[in-house]
């Protein structure tokens, strides 16, 4: 079974981004994927804000990641970039994390004139850590998002297509990447 780790990157809670995530990773479980949510906001700030890269609570999140086959990053954008307490925690993950994994980003914003926000400003970073395998962003505008009365959220049709399409790609990509995993595992 291959392992997602989802990282939400929203500074709120209950929000959409985290709505949307949730919601994605009902999606991937009836796929049979095990899927873990970790939110940068649950971190402890100091951590965060002082750059402490051997805190104890970070050795969860890391450890999940080390195991994950693929990674899903939402994040809200705020004045035409990802959040700070998402860039915060990207940035003490260990050089070449992403490495060797499959990584879908998704956004929520305000407008759709912040779509390009991730091009310019996550995706650099990921590659940063490693990443080669990003697939295409899933931009969401608040509007397109309902929140029910359970505080889930509802896409509308349309970011539910597109949420769809991209996560069959995701899945074939995080499947491929772990059988490759395995079958190196094997052979060392």
């Amino acid at each position: 079974m291959a392992n997602i780790l989802a990282i939400a990157g929203s500074p709120s809670h209950p929000s959409r981004t985290y709505g949307i995530l949730q919601y994605t990773a009902k999606l991937l479980e009836a796929e049979d994927l095990h899927i873990d949510i970790i939110s940068a906001r649950d971190l402890p700030a100091e951590d965060l804000v002082f750059g402490r890269y051997d805190s104890p609570a970070l050795e969860q999140p890391k450890a999940l990641l080390a195991k994950a086959d693929g990674v899903i990053i939402s994040t809200p954008i705020y004045k035409a970039a990802y959040t700070g307490v998402l860039k915060a925690f990207l940035d003490l993950l260990p050089q070449k994390s992403l490495a060797g994994k499959v990584v879908l980003p998704i956004a929520t914003g305000g407008t759709i004139a912040h779509l390009l926000a991730i091009e310019y400003s996550l995706k650099p970073v990921l590659s940063e850590l490693g990443a080669r395998h990003i697939l295409s962003t899933v931009y969401a505008v608040d509007k397109q998002l309902e929140r029910l009365a359970d505080g889930s959220v509802q896409p509308d049709e349309e970011i539910d297509l597109r949420l769809k399409e991209v996560l069959k790609e995701f899945v074939k990509a995080v499947q491929s990447s772990a059988t490759e995993s395995k079958e190196l595992a094997l052979s060392n």
